[in-house]
C-alpha cells in the first residue's frame, strides 16, 4: 500500500492537472483581464496591509496550472483572503486560465535558475528545517523546479510573503485568514513562525525566475 502522504500527494497532483487542461489559455486575452490585477501584482515593490505589511507576490513567470488553481481555491473560500476572494469570484475558468497564460509569459525574458543545488546553500539550522518537511520534495531542490506546474515556483519570491502565507496553512476558525490545504497545513504546523521566518527569508534570497512587470500605464 502506498503511503497516505504519497497518495494525497498523488491525486493533488491529479486534481491540478485535470482542472486547467480542459480551458484553452490565452495570454493576449489574459493581458486585457489583467487590468484587475495590476494595481497591485504590476507594481514592482508593491505592499499589501493585509493581514499584515507585506509584498504582493511577484507573479511574472510563475507556473501557470498553480496561478489558476490558487485562484479557484480562492475563489471556492480554500484560501481567506477579503480582496483576493472578492476578484476571484468574478472570474470564470476562462478567465483564471487566460490570467495565468499571461503571467506565465511575463517570465520569458527573466533568467532562467539551473536545476540543481541551489547556488546559495543555507546554514546548518535552515537545512534542517527544509529538511523536516522536505519542502524540496516538491518545489525542487533548488525550490524553483516543482515536481508538477500546479506547485508554484518560490525561490526567489519575496520572502516576507511566504512568511505570511506559510503562517496562514496554520489558522483555524478565522473567516478573513488562513489556507486550507491538508498537506501544506501539515508541513506548517510544525514550524514556530520564527522558525517559518527563517526559511522563508532563504528561500526568498535565493536566485529565481520570478519577478514583476510593471505594466505601461503604471511606469
Amino acid at each position: 500500500m502506498r503511503p497516505l502522504h504519497s497518495l494525497a500527494l498523488s491525486l493533488m497532483l491529479m486534481s491540478g492537472a485535470f482542472s486547467t487542461a480542459a480551458v484553452a489559455q490565452d495570454a493576449k486575452a489574459g493581458e486585457g483581464k489583467a487590468q484587475l490585477c495590476i494595481g497591485c501584482h504590476g507594481i514592482v515593490g508593491y505592499q499589501a496591509s493585509f493581514p499584515e505589511i507585506h509584498k504582493v507576490p511577484k507573479l511574472a513567470g510563475q507556473n501557470a496550472p498553480y496561478i489558476v488553481a490558487a485562484l479557484a481555491a480562492y475563489k471556492k473560500g480554500e484560501r481567506l483572503h477579503p480582496s483576493m476572494r472578492g476578484i476571484a469570484a468574478t472570474l470564470s475558468d476562462q478567465d483564471m486560465a487566460d490570467l495565468a497564460a499571461f503571467y506565465e509569459a511575463q517570465g520569458k525574458g527573466i533568467a532562467p535558475v539551473p536545476a540543481g543545488a541551489p547556488q546559495k546553500a543555507p546554514t546548518p539550522r535552515v537545512a534542517e528545517l527544509l529538511k523536516k518537511a522536505n519542502c524540496a520534495s516538491c518545489h525542487g531542490e533548488n525550490f524553483n523546479t516543482p515536481i508538477s506546474p500546479s506547485y508554484p515556483k518560490i525561490s526567489g519570491q519575496h520572502a516576507d510573503y511566504l512568511y505570511v502565507a506559510l503562517k496562514a496553512y496554520q489558522v483555524d476558525g478565522n473567516p478573513l485568514v488562513g489556507r486550507k490545504n491538508p498537506i501544506m497545513g501539515g508541513m506548517a504546523r510544525q514550524y514556530t513562525h520564527a522558525e517559518l521566518k527563517e526559511m522563508a527569508a532563504y528561500i526568498g534570497s535565493l536566485p529565481g525566475s520570478l519577478g514583476t512587470v510593471a505594466q505601461p500605464s503604471l511606469r
